[in-house]
């Protein structure tokens, strides 16, 4: 009980005064020539039962990796397209832009995760077209040149000036209608058709052209 009550301090004060005494009465040897022996002694405690031991200390933790996310805007190009429109008041071959193209704008919404700041991924949130790409539109000639005139011959070009009624293959040079009868223009006859001179003589002279000389040659 006593060993119990006393603390570890007070145990060794007590051992040490226990073992001065002791030494005291077996060292006397006279009462003028007394003399002590000094005992020395080393008590090991023991802590009572139930006493916390010292605590170690703790290892200090290292930081947890940090996570963030961000909203993030950006803004993308729409290419414009491109259309033709046939255009008749050009020649073929040409072309002109009539409308200019132009881009549009789309706006996209991000969300950019990070790990100790450094971008990890993105996802697309949501996106959204600000402004409409515009289409160009280029007008493509469609006109056809003109035909190049096609040579007449002499007899049908007379032919048409005199309404078309056809040209006596008798003569050349220039065209002797199909009538009752032909005179030279500017002469005596009266008709009722007439033939500008002169008039080459190639088959049979029905309207006597060639008049008296008959070289072949009418209406001289």
């Amino acid at each position: 009980m006593l060993g119990r009550a006393l603390t570890g301090a007070a145990l060794a004060a007590t051992v040490v005064t226990a073992l001065a005494l002791a030494g005291c009465s077996a060292g006397t040897t006279g009462a003028a020539g007394a003399s002590a022996q000094v005992v020395s002694a080393s008590v090991a405690v023991t802590p009572p039962a139930g006493a916390p031991a010292t605590p170690s200390p703790t290892p200090t933790a290292a930081p947890a990796p940090k996570v963030t996310h961000a909203t993030v805007a950006s803004t993308v190009e729409i290419p414009f397209g491109t259309d033709t429109t046939d255009d008749p008041s050009r020649a073929v071959g040409e072309s002109a832009v009539v409308a200019a193209g132009r881009n549009g704008t789309r706006t996209q919404v991000w969300d950019v995760a990070s790990l100790d700041g450094v971008e990890t991924g993105r996802t697309l949130v949501s996106e959204s077209t600000t402004a409409e790409p515009v289409t160009e539109v280029t007008a493509v000639g469609t006109k056809q040149p003109a035909p190049a005139p096609v040579p007449v011959a002499e007899d049908q070009a007379a032919d048409e000036q005199s309404g078309g009624a056809g040209c006596d293959p008798n003569y050349e040079g220039a065209c002797v209608p199909i009538d009752s009868d032909v005179d030279c223009a500017g002469g005596k006859g009266n008709g009722p058709s007439y033939v500008e001179g002169p008039v080459r003589v190639v088959g049979e002279d029905i309207y006597g052209l060639d008049g008296n000389d008959n070289d072949g040659i009418g209406c001289e």
